[in-house]
Protein backbone atom coordinates (compact mmCIF):
# COMPACT_ATOMS: atom_id res chain seq x y z
CA UNK A 1 0.00 0.00 0.00
CA UNK A 2 2.83 3.12 0.13
CA UNK A 3 4.60 1.86 -2.49
CA UNK A 4 1.32 3.03 -4.39
CA UNK A 5 1.98 5.80 -7.18
CA UNK A 6 -1.65 5.57 -7.53
CA UNK A 7 -3.51 9.38 -7.66
CA UNK A 8 -6.52 8.63 -5.59
CA UNK A 9 -4.20 5.97 -3.14
CA UNK A 10 -3.94 6.56 0.52
CA UNK A 11 -0.11 6.81 0.64
CA UNK A 12 -0.05 10.42 0.45
CA UNK A 13 -2.85 10.55 3.60
CA UNK A 14 -1.60 7.79 5.87
CA UNK A 15 2.40 7.43 6.93
CA UNK A 16 4.04 3.95 7.31
CA UNK A 17 3.69 4.41 11.24
CA UNK A 18 -0.02 4.96 11.11
CA UNK A 19 -0.11 1.61 9.03
CA UNK A 20 1.82 -0.08 11.13
CA UNK A 21 -1.17 0.89 13.94
CA UNK A 22 -4.31 0.15 11.04
CA UNK A 23 -2.53 -3.35 10.32
CA UNK A 24 -4.17 -4.72 13.69
CA UNK A 25 -7.58 -3.48 12.30
CA UNK A 26 -7.96 -5.08 9.23
CA UNK A 27 -8.12 -8.41 7.78
CA UNK A 28 -6.35 -9.92 4.78
CA UNK A 29 -8.05 -11.91 2.24
CA UNK A 30 -6.62 -13.26 -1.31
CA UNK A 31 -9.36 -13.22 -4.09
CA UNK A 32 -9.31 -15.24 -7.15
CA UNK A 33 -9.94 -13.24 -10.55
CA UNK A 34 -14.02 -13.03 -10.80
CA UNK A 35 -14.56 -13.64 -7.40
CA UNK A 36 -17.36 -10.89 -5.97
CA UNK A 37 -15.72 -8.66 -3.11
CA UNK A 38 -19.37 -6.29 -3.49
CA UNK A 39 -22.26 -6.45 -4.88
CA UNK A 40 -24.54 -3.98 -5.92
CA UNK A 41 -27.71 -2.94 -3.57
CA UNK A 42 -25.93 -4.75 -0.53
CA UNK A 43 -25.82 -3.18 2.77
CA UNK A 44 -22.66 -4.14 3.59
CA UNK A 45 -20.58 -1.17 4.76
CA UNK A 46 -17.16 -2.99 5.03
CA UNK A 47 -13.96 -1.40 3.25
CA UNK A 48 -11.45 -2.88 1.25
CA UNK A 49 -7.87 -1.37 0.67
CA UNK A 50 -6.15 -3.34 -2.54
CA UNK A 51 -2.63 -4.62 -1.69
CA UNK A 52 -2.29 -6.29 -4.95
CA UNK A 53 -3.83 -6.91 -8.28
CA UNK A 54 -7.18 -5.38 -9.48
CA UNK A 55 -10.32 -4.96 -8.78
CA UNK A 56 -13.25 -4.53 -11.31
CA UNK A 57 -16.07 -1.83 -10.43
CA UNK A 58 -19.52 -2.02 -12.73
CA UNK A 59 -22.82 -0.92 -12.12
CA UNK A 60 -26.47 -2.90 -13.74
CA UNK A 61 -28.42 -0.64 -14.96
CA UNK A 62 -31.90 -1.55 -17.07
CA UNK A 63 -29.56 -0.74 -19.80
CA UNK A 64 -27.15 -3.40 -19.06
CA UNK A 65 -23.30 -3.45 -17.34
CA UNK A 66 -21.83 -0.15 -17.11
CA UNK A 67 -18.13 -0.11 -16.39
CA UNK A 68 -16.94 2.08 -14.14
CA UNK A 69 -13.30 1.54 -13.41
CA UNK A 70 -10.49 -0.91 -12.37
CA UNK A 71 -8.31 0.05 -9.26
CA UNK A 72 -5.09 -1.17 -8.46
CA UNK A 73 -2.98 -1.46 -5.68
CA UNK A 74 -3.39 1.04 -2.98
CA UNK A 75 -6.84 2.61 -3.11
CA UNK A 76 -9.48 1.50 -1.64
CA UNK A 77 -12.99 0.59 -2.52
CA UNK A 78 -16.66 0.56 -0.19
CA UNK A 79 -15.83 4.24 1.22
CA UNK A 80 -19.22 5.15 -0.19
CA UNK A 81 -21.08 2.94 2.30
CA UNK A 82 -19.00 3.14 4.70
CA UNK A 83 -19.55 6.33 5.13
CA UNK A 84 -23.16 6.38 4.15
CA UNK A 85 -24.57 3.26 5.56
CA UNK A 86 -26.32 3.33 1.84
CA UNK A 87 -26.59 0.41 -0.09
CA UNK A 88 -23.91 -0.25 -2.85
CA UNK A 89 -24.02 1.38 -6.08
CA UNK A 90 -22.00 -0.65 -8.11
CA UNK A 91 -20.46 -4.40 -7.75
CA UNK A 92 -16.74 -4.57 -7.28
CA UNK A 93 -15.18 -8.05 -8.32
CA UNK A 94 -11.43 -9.39 -8.71
CA UNK A 95 -9.99 -7.85 -12.55
CA UNK A 96 -7.00 -10.45 -11.20
CA UNK A 97 -5.76 -12.79 -8.27
CA UNK A 98 -5.49 -9.61 -5.98
CA UNK A 99 -5.29 -9.26 -2.30
CA UNK A 100 -7.01 -7.23 -0.27
CA UNK A 101 -7.47 -5.86 3.60
CA UNK A 102 -11.03 -5.82 4.85
CA UNK A 103 -11.86 -3.26 7.63
CA UNK A 104 -15.37 -3.39 9.25
CA UNK A 105 -17.42 -0.65 10.58
CA UNK A 106 -16.99 -2.68 14.38
CA UNK A 107 -12.94 -2.67 13.68
CA UNK A 108 -13.03 1.06 12.86
CA UNK A 109 -15.16 1.72 16.23
CA UNK A 110 -12.15 -0.28 17.84
CA UNK A 111 -9.33 2.28 15.94
CA UNK A 112 -11.21 5.12 16.87
CA UNK A 113 -11.37 3.62 20.81
CA UNK A 114 -7.53 2.41 20.91
CA UNK A 115 -5.93 5.22 18.61
CA UNK A 116 -8.45 8.07 18.03
CA UNK A 117 -5.85 10.09 15.85
CA UNK A 118 -5.02 7.33 13.64
CA UNK A 119 -8.99 6.57 12.85
CA UNK A 120 -9.03 10.34 12.15
CA UNK A 121 -5.96 10.49 9.69
CA UNK A 122 -7.86 7.44 7.83
CA UNK A 123 -11.19 8.89 7.65
CA UNK A 124 -9.56 12.08 6.74
CA UNK A 125 -7.17 10.11 3.89
CA UNK A 126 -10.81 8.37 2.92
CA UNK A 127 -12.62 11.75 2.88
CA UNK A 128 -9.74 12.98 0.28
CA UNK A 129 -10.70 10.21 -1.59
CA UNK A 130 -14.11 10.15 -1.76
CA UNK A 131 -13.28 13.84 -2.59
CA UNK A 132 -10.88 12.89 -5.61
CA UNK A 133 -13.03 10.37 -7.18
CA UNK A 134 -16.54 13.18 -6.90
CA UNK A 135 -14.33 15.56 -8.58
CA UNK A 136 -12.87 13.45 -11.33
CA UNK A 137 -15.89 13.04 -13.86
CA UNK A 138 -14.75 9.26 -14.77
CA UNK A 139 -14.60 8.61 -11.68
CA UNK A 140 -17.43 9.93 -9.86
CA UNK A 141 -20.04 6.51 -10.55
CA UNK A 142 -17.03 4.60 -9.62
CA UNK A 143 -18.14 5.82 -5.57
CA UNK A 144 -18.85 2.26 -4.06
Amino acid sequence: MTRSTEAAGLKQFLDPARWKVLVDYVRPAQHQRGELLISQGDHDRKLYFVESGDLKVDMHSDKGIVHLAVLGPGTVVGEGSFFSRAVRIATVSAYSDCKVWTLTPADFDDLSRHHPQVALALAMALGAVLANRMLDLSKRSAVT
